[in-house]
């Protein structure tokens, strides 16, 4: 199993360190356009949420990223430092009171993009997890 991490502080520019740390996961584990497409926006709206929302922008806090390589799957794990969100209970972005809304649809075009989003450590830790095949 192969595993490497990457943590930058909580800075919106710093999206294309983990933009580039995607691109040479994409060259060192061959994966296919659809998959890597779907990585890309999902670990950077991921990571996004973790600055954003989860650090407050705080640049002093990092979000840390990691991926796991399994057999048949690749998984990015991002933490934040902050305190945490309640993830059972999030507006449907699609709801008719929400499709005005700017925000909330992270964590919907997650859920849509990855095969498997979980949470734990009360909304900290998110894992992405893409079937390979």
């Amino acid at each position: 199993m192969n595993n490497i991490s990457i943590e930058i502080p909580s800075l919106s520019e710093n999206i294309r360190m983990i933009e580039s740390f995607i691109d040479n996961a994409k060259e060192k584990y061959h994966l296919n356009d659809d998959i890597y497409g779907n990585i890309m926006i999902a670990v950077t709206e991921a990571v996004n949420n973790a600055i954003k929302h989860g650090n407050k922008g705080d640049s002093q806090k990092n979000v840390s990223l990691a991926l796991i390589l399994g057999d048949d799957r690749i998984r990015f794990r991002i933490e934040d430092e902050g305190i945490g969100f309640d993830f059972h209970n999030l507006p449907d972005p699609t709801a008719p009171e929400n499709i005005e809304k700017p925000g909330g649809r992270g964590i919907f075009l997650m859920k849509h993009l990855a095969d498997e989003v979980d949470f734990s450590e009360k909304g900290k830790i998110v894992e992405l997890c893409f079937y390979m095949n």
